[in-house]
């Protein structure tokens, strides 16, 4: 099972084991991590599950799509060159420790 560790605004960070074939931000709210809200569900319509992707993963994922890019534009926290929706990365075994910081608010 694929690892993720999500690093709290505070440097508090938490590991957890995803299931094959869900997205980072599913695993997140499974395991009940502060800090991802995904309030539309996993739909890519509210970027409440916005991220930062550690830059050592960064260019591991695949591309930004449209209309991911537009949800990022209103994410509540600072858009960076490393955000991604959560609900947009789909944790394969490739994908390993891969590192997510959360931003410090969702809404």
């Amino acid at each position: 099972m694929p690892a993720i560790t999500f690093i709290h605004p505070d440097g508090k960070s938490d590991r957890i084991e995803t299931s094959g074939g869900e997205s980072a931000m599913q695993a997140a709210t499974r395991h009940g991590i502060d800090g991802i809200l995904a309030e539309c569900g996993g739909n890519a319509m509210c970027a409440t599950c916005h991220v930062y992707v550690d830059e050592s993963w960064f260019a591991r994922l695949p591309a930004v799509t449209d209309d991911e890019d537009a949800l990022l534009d209103g994410a509540a926290a600072e858009r960076l060159p490393n955000s991604r929706l959560s609900c947009q990365i789909n944790v394969t075994p490739e994908l390993d420790g891969l590192v997510l910081h959360l931003p410090d608010r969702q809404v």
